[in-house]
C-alpha cells in the first residue's frame, strides 16, 4: 500500500482574496464565510498556504449561494491582481510583453496552483496563440466558476499589463451557456463559443506583441531566475514513480493509458521505463491502479460527481467496472463507503 496519497490538487490561499473581493462587490461581508472554511485574515498570510481544490469548490459553490450570483466566477477574475499569484505574478508584473507574461504564467503555475487533471499551456503558432485552461469536466455548479475565474483573470491581468489595449479574437468555453451568457461578452468584448472542445482564450500577433510600460529588464530577469529555481525545488525529488502518477491524471480522461504512451511522454523506451519503476520496487500496473483509488476515494469523499463520471474520469469502460474495482481496493461499495464518509464528518 503506497503511504503518499494521490490528491487532486491545491492552490494557494492568496485566490480567496478574490473571491472575498467579488462577494464585497455585492455589498456584504465574506468573513464569516471565508472563517467557516478555515481561512481566516491569519491563515490567508501565511507563506506558502495552499487551499485544497475540492475545498476551493465547495468554498465556490457556498459563495455563489451566499451572493445570488452565478457569474461570481466572473467578477473573480475581473478583481484579481497578478501579485495574488505569488511569485510568478510579480514576476509577470516585470514581463516584457503579453506574450512573455502569457508564457511565464503558464510555464510557472505549479508554484500558485497544482491539479492532477492538467497544466495550462500557450499553444503558439504563426498568427497568434491560444492561452488554454486544461479540461476540468464534468462541469457543475461547483467548477464551472472555476473556468469563469480563470480566463477572465488571465483576460485582465494581462489587459492591465499593457495599459488596457488588449483585444481578444474570442473564447471558447467547454461548457454550454450557464444562463448568463451575456456576461460574458460584457467581460471579453469578443465572441464567445460555449459547448466547446476546450476552455481558451484567442490572441493575434499584435496584442501579444503589445508592451507592458512597467517593464524593468534586470528586475525581470532576477525574479525569472528566482522562478527558476523554485520550480526545480518542487521537482527535482520525484521518483520516478511519483513523475508517471504525475502523467497518469490527464490522460486517465475516459480511458486507461499503457506503459508505451507514458514511456513516450518521459522520453525513454518502454523496456526502460518498466526496468527502472522494478529498481524501485513497483511496476506500472501497481501504479495505475493505486493511482486509481486514491483519486477515487477522494472524488467519493469530496466532490458530489455520480459513480458514472468518477468511473469515466478514472478511465474504467463503465461505472459497474468501476464499482467492481473498488469493492476489491476498499472492501465497500461507492455508495457505502461516500455515507460512511459524510457520516463522520
Amino acid at each position: 500500500m503506497n503511504s503518499q496519497r494521490v490528491r487532486l490538487g491545491d492552490l494557494s490561499v492568496a485566490f480567496v482574496d478574490n473571491l472575498a473581493d467579488a462577494v464585497r462587490s455585492h455589498g456584504l461581508d465574506p468573513c464569516p464565510l471565508l472563517e467557516e472554511y478555515g481561512l481566516d485574515a491569519a491563515r490567508r498570510a501565511e507563506p506558502r498556504a495552499r487551499l485544497s481544490i475540492p475545498r476551493y469548490m465547495r468554498l465556490g459553490h457556498a459563495a455563489i449561494q451566499f451572493t445570488g450570483d452565478p457569474a461570481l466566477g466572473l467578477r473573480m477574475g475581473q478583481l484579481g491582481l497578478l501579485n495574488r499569484l505569488g511569485l510568478a505574478g510579480v514576476t509577470a508584473q516585470q514581463a516584457p510583453t503579453v506574450r512573455e507574461a502569457a508564457r511565464l504564467l503558464t510555464r510557472f503555475e505549479p508554484l500558485y496552483a497544482q491539479n492532477y487533471r492538467g497544466q495550462s499551456s500557450l499553444l503558439e503558432d504563426s498568427r497568434g496563440a491560444w492561452l488554454r485552461f486544461y479540461s476540468i469536466s464534468p462541469y457543475n455548479a461547483y467548477n464551472r466558476f472555476v473556468v469563469d475565474a480563470v480566463l477572465t483573470g488571465w483576460f485582465c491581468q494581462l489587459n492591465r499589463l499593457c495599459g488596457g489595449q488588449l483585444r481578444l479574437e474570442r473564447v471558447q468555453i467547454e461548457f454550454p451557456d450557464p444562463g448568463y451568457g451575456e456576461r460574458y461578452q460584457e467581460v471579453f468584448g469578443c465572441p464567445v463559443e460555449f459547448a466547446a472542445t476546450t476552455n481558451q482564450l484567442r490572441l493575434d500577433q499584435a496584442n501579444l506583441a503589445l508592451r507592458n510600460p512597467e517593464h524593468s529588464p534586470g528586475t525581470w530577469r532576477q525574479l525569472l531566475e528566482i522562478c527558476e529555481r523554485e520550480l526545480e525545488r518542487l521537482t527535482r525529488t520525484r521518483s520516478l514513480r511519483e513523475r508517471v502518477v504525475h502523467l497518469l491524471g490527464p490522460l486517465l480522461h475516459g480511458r486507461e493509458p499503457d506503459l508505451e504512451e507514458v514511456a513516450t511522454r518521459l522520453q525513454m523506451p518502454s523496456w526502460t521505463l518498466r526496468r527502472k519503476l522494478a529498481e524501485e520496487g513497483t511496476g506500472f500496473r501497481s501504479i495505475l491502479n493505486d493511482t486509481r483509488r486514491d483519486l477515487a476515494m477522494t472524488y467519493i469523499r469530496d466532490t458530489d460527481l455520480t459513480f458514472g463520471e468518477i468511473a469515466y474520469l478514472l478511465g474504467f469502460a463503465s461505472a459497474e467496472a468501476f464499482q467492481r474495482a473498488f469493492k476489491r481496493w476498499s472492501g465497500q461499495t461507492p455508495g457505502d463507503y461516500r455515507r460512511t464518509q459524510r457520516q463522520g464528518t
